[in-house]
This record gives structure tokens, sequence and C-alpha cells, in this order.
């Protein structure tokens, strides 16, 4: 690569010819961004195994009016949502809320948010149903309202978490039986949960909700790197192309994103630019207007006080870092057509206290530059820069969908030295307020009252066997010890650790019981019969934690009991 800093000057082009050639490269390489405007993800790919089978699509829309920074009145936002019955009783008595995350454009529909509870060849959402769940998805797609368009999955989270609010509501009217919802709030929906729980406690509206689970939430701030950020900017404000403009506007700077973004191109840029940085704002800084003020309104509403709040997290919790602070990500030259190309170097930020080059472009026609565009970072002495802190990974090559066909984006994407990246920090996941994005993580500082982590760092909420065991665990274990059916004779004691006891009523006692213990998925692990049982049927076992299926035989009676091993 030809280097940066040391670009030759040449009077054989005139300013008219150089700024045609410019504009025709970026329009092609805009282009190339486009291709993947709706295909650019944030979240695992969902298993096209897992889509549902879907049945009756409805609208919900907000009783309570959002007005969002700049917006010129309060507009009531709007939701779509699903549910799918559990294979029990198929009765809508056992609610558990899934929402959308962040989802600009509403890539993903419902049965995607279904499907992307998926694992090992498993689905939450199908384990849940099987044990007697009702699952409710609820995705913010696009609308029209009074005329305004609004794009749900980038929206305001505020607007969207009164969605939510309209959506409780009404599932508490629909549901058969006393029992409270679980909310599962994925990526942004984390946020919208919680800030929708807090909400209505405080504003004394009942939201009979037990449990609100968290996955890899940004309770402190998402990332997405300052260099690349800079890189689509330019490429959209220097091209003149209003599509591509359009692509920065629905992504960065939507106001989820800018809500969110611990750090934001828009907290760098010269007073009246769109694209030049001001060398005095280096530091991290999320967007004007949107970050910091968000933030505190989310301090100040706190944590829903009336329901248990646990948290999985893709984040590493002992410190494990996502390559080095100041890292080469990218150094390449991008071959346009036979006369032009464009040399790219992309750099994580840097160490604490340091400041470094994290975007370099150049465009050239003949070998002769016709564009140059520059931007440095620092970062705060408190902590090394937080593209390579420890958290849910996100990808470049999935943010721009692995190239979608473009041979210009492939080429990029085959470039890249370090494809992951901080996206969301475990300090931010854990919710625990702290100057340092790096090191081990104290988890008595986080206020969620159970978490599921490890020792390393995987994709931005992936779901793993131990995260299913840990969501089943809480959604079924915040029962109580009756069986989860509902059966008043035997009662299991909950969790197991080692040993399985189950209480018998006096009427099943000196009767002969044939016990099954089964996984999930339906394999048999163990059976197992008492003669003449007692008071309490004890059953020692050695297999690894997680939740499984007793079927107690009598005579010709069947019992179901779930028992959680520890």
């Amino acid at each position: 690569m030809r280097p940066l800093r040391n670009l030759l000057t040449s009077e054989r082009l005139s300013a008219q010819t150089r700024i045609k050639f410019l504009m025709l490269t970026l329009m092609v390489f805009c282009a190339s961004i486009l291709e993947v405007q709706a295909q650019a993800r944030f979240q695992q790919e969902p298993d096209p195994a897992f889509y549902p089978e879907r049945s009756v699509v409805e609208n919900i829309t907000a009783s309570i009016a959002y007005q969002g920074f700049n917006e010129s009145e309060a507009y009531f936002g709007q939701g779509e949502y699903e549910i799918f019955l559990d294979n029990v009783d198929g009765v809508l008595d056992r609610p558990v809320i899934v929402l959308d995350g962040y989802d600009p454009g509403d890539g993903r529909d419902i049965g995607a948010l279904y499907a992307s509870l998926s694992y090992a060849g498993q689905n939450l959402a199908d384990e849940l149903r099987d044990l007697g769940f009702d699952i409710v998805v609820l995705n913010a797609p696009n609308y029209v309202t009074n005329g305004f368009e609004i794009s749900g999955g980038g929206d305001f989270i505020q607007r969207n978490a009164m969605v939510l609010v309209a959506l409780i509501q009404a599932i508490n009217d629909q549901k058969v039986g006393e029992e409270e919802l679980v909310v599962l709030g994925p990526s942004m929906g984390g946020l919208i949960s919680r800030y929708a729980l807090s909400y209505m406690e405080q504003q004394g509206l009942p939201h009979e909700t037990r449990l609100f689970l968290s996955f890899d939430a940004p309770h402190r701030g998402a990332n997405i790197p300052i260099s690349l950020q800079y890189l689509i900017n330019y490429f959209a404000i220097v091209g003149g192309d209003p599509i591509a403009q359009s692509t920065v506007d629905v992504v960065l700077n939507s106001p989820a994103a800018k809500q969110m973004l611990i750090d934001h191109l828009l907290g760098h840029l010269l007073a009246g630019s769109d694209l030049e940085q001001d060398p005095n704002l280096l530091l991290p800084s999320g967007a004007p207007n949107f970050r910091d003020e968000f933030q505190q309104e989310l301090d100040d509403l706190g944590f829903p006080q009336e329901v248990r709040n646990v948290t999985m997290i893709n984040g590493a919790v002992d410190g494990t870092t996502i390559g080095n602070p100041g890292m080469e990500v990218v150094n390449t030259s991008l071959e346009i057509d036979a006369l032009t190309d464009i040399d790219i170097a992309l750099y994580f930020t840097p160490s604490a206290g340091q400041t470094n080059t994290v975007t370099d472009v150049a465009t050239y026609f003949i070998g002769i530059p016709v564009s140059t565009f520059s931007a440095d970072a620092a970062s705060f002495a408190s902590s090394d820069g937080v593209d390579s802190a420890p958290g849910g990974t996100g990808n470049i090559s999935a943010a721009l969908a692995g190239g979608a066909g473009s041979p210009i984006l492939q080429e990029f994407v085959d470039a890249l030295n370090q494809d992951e990246y901080s996206f969301i920090p475990t300090m931010s996941a854990l919710a625990i307020d702290s100057d340092n994005w790096h090191g081990a993580a104290d988890l008595s500082a986080s206020p969620f009252d159970n978490i599921e982590a490890s020792t390393t760092n995987s994709g931005h909420v992936s779901l793993t066997q131990s995260m299913a065991d840990f969501a089943i665990t809480e959604i079924v274990g915040t029962l109580g010890i009756s069986d989860l059916f509902n059966d008043q004779s035997v009662r299991v004691l909950n969790p197991a650790h080692g040993v399985i006891e189950v209480l018998l009523a006096e009427a099943l006692r000196g009767q002969s019981i044939q016990g099954e213990l089964y996984q999930l998925d339906g394999r048999l692990v163990a059976h197992k019969t008492w003669e003449n049982a007692g008071g309490v049927l004890s059953w020692a076992q050695t297999g690894r934690s997680g939740l499984y299926i007793l079927r107690l035989y009598q005579g010709r009676e069947t019992i179901h009991l779930r028992v959680v091993i520890q």
C-alpha cells in the first residue's frame, strides 16, 4: 500500500478532472455499500431450521406518545406481535414476551426473531413451549404515523418502550389465569424492556411481570469502531449519492444508534461540517443531545423493583480482550477499475492516554492522488480504547453482509486483519458504571440478581447450552417447587443438587412407582422403580446440570414434573 502520509502531488490533472474521477470512483464504492444496506447484521443470523409455523400477526399501538429530540410533535409508537401457544394445553396462560433488538430497516421479521433463539441444534422458544410456556414475539416494523415515517428497529428506545407497555397490558388482559409475565430482552430489546417495566412501576401501572431477562443488552452503551464510522460517512458524504447518505441516516444516525453508541462520529465533527474532524474532539464522545441525555434518563429510572432482574452476557468476565488497543484492522488497496483504486487503513482506538490515526483513505487515478481523508482518536487515561474491550463481539464483515456479492466490498472483507470488535462491552452488559472498559468484571457491582457469563468473548446475542439452561431455570424455577402441570399429589424439590427428591401425597405411599428422566429434546436419560414408595422418592443423579422432565407412573396415572439439576 502507498504511504498515505507521503502522497505525491501532480499538476497533470485539472481540479475539474480530479473531482470527476473522484465522484465516479466513490459512487462505485457507494453502490457497493447500498448492496448491503438491507443485509447488514448486528446480531447472529437466525437458524432457518427453526422458523416457526406462523399464525396471525397482530398490530399494537402505544397509548402513550413520545416526542424525540428535534421532533416537532409526539408520536404514538407502533409494533406487531404474534403469539405462539405452548405445546401442552394450547392456552395463553404462561406468556414469555421476546423483543426485537436493534434492527434499522426491519431486516428481521417475527419468524426470524423466533429462530434467533436457536443454539446447537435446538431452540429456546421451542423448549419453553414444550414446557407449557407461550411465546409472544414483538417486532418493531417500519411504519408511518401522522405522515411521519419511522423505522421502528432504529427508533427512540423510549417510544419502543411505550409500545411494550401497551403489549404488556394487552397480554395481561388476554391471558388465562393469574400467572405473571416473563420479559426476555435481547440486545436493544433489553433496554426497551428495562425502560418499560421501570416506567410502569414509577407511573403506578401494573405490569404483572415476575422476571426480566436481559440478554447482552447495552445498559452502559454499545460500540461500533469509530474508524469504520468515519469510513462509511466519508464515502457517503464525499460520494454525494443521496441514497448512500440515507444508509448513514438509517443505521449510524438512527435515533437508537445515537442513544446507544458510546463513541459516535457526530461527537467529533467540526462545527458546520458533516465530514471533517475537529482536532480538539478526539476523546470518545456520544452523539450530542442523544447519548448522554438518554443514559442519564435510563440511570434515573434504574431497574424495575417488582421483578427479578437477571442477565446473560456474551462478553468475557475475566478481562480477556478482543485484539489489542491501536491494532491494525485493515490496510489494503481496493481496485475500482483498471485506472482507479482506493487505499484504506483502519485501526482500533488506542491504549489509555494515547492518540492514534484510526482512519486513513486515499483515492488514486492512474497513480495520482485525487482525494485524501484522515481521522484520529484518543483514549481517556482511565481506559484502553473500547474497540478491544471484553464484550459481546460484532463483526465488520457482518455489518457489510460479508460483501453481499460486491467484488469491491468482498475484497475489503478478505483483507481484514481483525474482523471482530467489542460491540457490547462486558461492563455495559452487566450494567456496571465504570470508567474502565477493560479488566476483570466485579460481578458484585452489577445490579442483576443472577448472571450467566463465561471467560470467553462470543458473538453478540449468540446462545449457548449453558445460557439456555440458565434461561429455562430462571423462567421455570421461579415458579416455585410445585410440579410443572400443577398436580397437587407430588412436589419436586428444586434445584436438585446431585439427588432428585420428590414428595409424595399420602395416597401414593406404599405403591409401586416408576420414573423416567428425560432431556428437553425427548431423549431418555435414566429410569427407576420404587417398590413400596415412602413419603420421599430419592434418585441420585450424576448427569450435567440443566432442566429435565421427570415422568412418574403409578398404575394408569402419569405425572410430569420439571427438575432443575445443579
